[in-house]
């Protein structure tokens, strides 16, 4: 029998590449802003700089002669962040309004527009 193999769905996250968020859960959660590194919306994942991270040993090559291990930061899902409110001073839930023809990210609580 054959199966109809899916393409995995493209979800439509709620952080960008450059915003400021917040680590909700596990070893790095703080009340600390952190910036985004990078977003995969075929996994849900995104890399926050400095959480998550894991010793990569690299081999000797012409940029790096001595080799050796170098830390770096892995994927973690998003909705284990919130993004970060300047006027609350925490992280904030967002939804999507539509203003002056635009959708645009407004947090919850505080109405602050992150796009």
């Amino acid at each position: 029998m054959l199966f109809n193999k899916q393409k995995p769905r493209r979800r439509k996250l709620h952080v960008k590449k450059g915003d400021k968020v917040v680590v909700t859960c596990g070893q790095y959660k703080s009340n600390e802003p952190r910036e985004v590194l990078k977003v995969d919306a075929e996994t849900g994942e995104i890399i926050v700089q400095g959480v998550n991270l894991r010793w990569k040993h690299q081999r000797r090559s012409q940029q790096n002669p001595k080799g050796g291990r170098v830390q770096r930061e892995q994927p973690i899902p998003a909705s284990k962040v919130l993004l970060w409110s300047e006027k609350l001073g925490k992280g904030t839930r967002t939804k999507h309004q539509v203003v002056d023809g635009k959708k645009v990210r407004v947090g919850v609580k505080c109405g602050t527009k992150f796009d």
